[in-house]
């Protein structure tokens, strides 16, 4: 999975992700494999009582367009449900492909408690390119 995040962030379509940080998170993630391999993964990153992430979307660039993305993003959500989690949130490059799932940008002060749990540590901040976005579920 590393290898594939890591695959995203040389291309400029998500931040790199540090070992420590992928085991940390190991359980919030789901996979989608094909055969011995796998072509995209999702995490799903609880924020608040009321507040989920999907964070670390990445979809291997031959698997692109064939709805992978989709449904790592839908079982990420469809898990937020179940835990009684109705706003997920998400910082992207890909406007468009989380607009098109029902998405709206929404500016980031809305989200006081990624700022202070992760933002601060991020290279780009306070500089931060991602646009925010929100659905209610």
């Amino acid at each position: 999975m590393h290898a594939l995040i890591n695959e995203g962030a040389a291309r400029g379509d998500m931040l790199p992700r540090s070992v420590n940080s992928l085991y940390t998170h190991l359980r919030d993630m789901t996979v989608a494999a094909e055969g011995d391999g796998l072509v995209g993964c999702c995490g799903l990153s609880i924020c608040w009582e009321d507040l989920a992430e999907v964070r670390s979307l990445v979809v291997r660039a031959e698997q692109r367009g064939l709805g992978v993305g989709r449904k790592l993003v839908e079982s990420c959500l469809s898990e937020a449900v179940t835990l009684g989690i109705y706003r997920v949130f998400t910082l992207t490059y890909v406007v468009d492909f989380f607009r098109d799932m029902g998405f709206t940008v929404v500016n980031k002060d809305i989200l006081p408690q990624k700022i202070w749990a992760d933002c601060l540590n991020c290279h780009k901040f306070p500089d931060c390119d991602e646009t925010a976005m929100l659905i209610e579920l």
